[in-house]
């Protein structure tokens, strides 16, 4: 797929990003499928790891608004949304938007604002529009929401409830560089500015998001997925009865469609019009770890929502082939 236009046109948007964004390829292609997706990233890592720069670079890539929200205890919902503001020269209310009205969001640290604040933005989020004063306004589109979680700070925080969390598509771990990435980091950031080259507009990433949901995703990799998730709700079902006791309450259906969602984005990043079954495994963990509420034994004893998300990998295999657009691909090729 060389020639296609649309992978094309995705590898110049990456190149742009790298030029100024150095490692953290995983968390790039996440960014990416998101986008591409139309679903919202919870992001968790500790700070200065590029979270702003690569949502900010990224913006500047595709020509799209970009807003950063540093959310903290003493923010309110009209902070994000905007509010009514009387004008004294013509005696009459005006609105004035928030700063959700962009097309990348970058929520810093959700996790610092009291509730009513999380719930003005998740329901933007779902809504995607905003009402103030009885009149509705819709966010611009695309519309892509990333927040951000402090892992190492738990001191006046206010952790996002499990059905708020749900609303997310993904959650994304971020770790630290490599030691050659680093040395590259310091030379860029001590280096003369890298100036972002326009590469592609709002225009053509919605058409990009319009391809993205005629990938085609064989129904038994649908059945796999939602198998998948079943596995966590009802671990017995699947041979896992041993697993059971880590779990309180399993992923919702909102995992399964984040899977398949996810797996076409893959699929069209890596070059192809059809998911394989690759693209599903390598979605699970992200589009699962934040939907699974452990139990008291499981945190007990040190065990993950990743741990289980893998032991239901390896018990759960995928279909041996699975069909692609024009015949059928084996399992292992991506």
């Amino acid at each position: 797929m060389a020639n296609d236009p649309t992978a094309a046109l995705m590898e110049r948007i990456l190149y742009e990003v790298k030029r100024v964004v150095v490692g953290q390829d995983r968390f790039l292609e996440r960014v990416l499928v998101a986008l591409l997706a139309q679903g919202h990233l919870l992001v968790e890592g500790v700070p200065g790891l590029a979270k702003t720069l690569t949502v900010k670079t990224l913006a500047r890539a595709i020509h799209g608004s970009f807003k950063r929200i540093q959310f903290t205890p003493d923010l309110v919902p009209a902070d994000l949304v905007g509010t009514r503001i009387y004008n004294q020269k013509t005696g009459e209310f005006g609105t004035s938007l928030g700063p959700v009205f962009a097309n990348l969001l970058l929520a810093d640290e959700i996790n610092r604002a009291p509730a009513k604040v999380q719930s003005a933005l998740l329901e933007v989020m779902q809504e995607r529009q905003v009402t103030i004063a009885g009149e509705s306004h819709k966010v611009p589109d695309p519309f892509v929401v990333m927040a951000t979680q402090n892992p190492i700070e738990t001191e006046g925080t206010y952790p996002l409830p499990e059905a708020q969390v749900d609303r997310f598509m993904m959650k994304v771990l971020v770790d630290y560089p490599s030691e050659e990435e680093e040395f590259v980091i310091v030379a860029r950031a001590t280096g003369p500015a890298v100036e972002i080259t326009p590469v592609a507009d709002t225009f053509e990433l919605a058409a990009l998001q319009r391809e993205c949901r005629a990938v085609y995703v064989d129904p038994a990799l649908a059945q796999y997925a939602v198998r998948l998730v079943d596995a966590t709700r009802q671990p017995a079902r699947h041979g896992l009865a041993d697993q059971a006791r880590f779990i309180t309450y399993g992923a919702s259906p909102r995992a399964t469609i984040g899977m398949v969602e996810g797996a076409r984005a893959l699929a069209m990043l890596r070059g192809r019009r059809y998911a394989l079954p690759a693209d599903i495994t390598d979605m699970a963990a992200d589009v699962m770890r934040h939907r699974l509420v452990l139990s008291y034994e499981a945190l007990a004893e040190g065990v993950s929502a990743d741990a289980l998300v893998q032991r239901v990998l390896a018990k759960l295999p995928p279909p041996a082939r699975a069909q692609g657009a024009s015949g059928f691909e084996g399992a292992g090729h991506a």
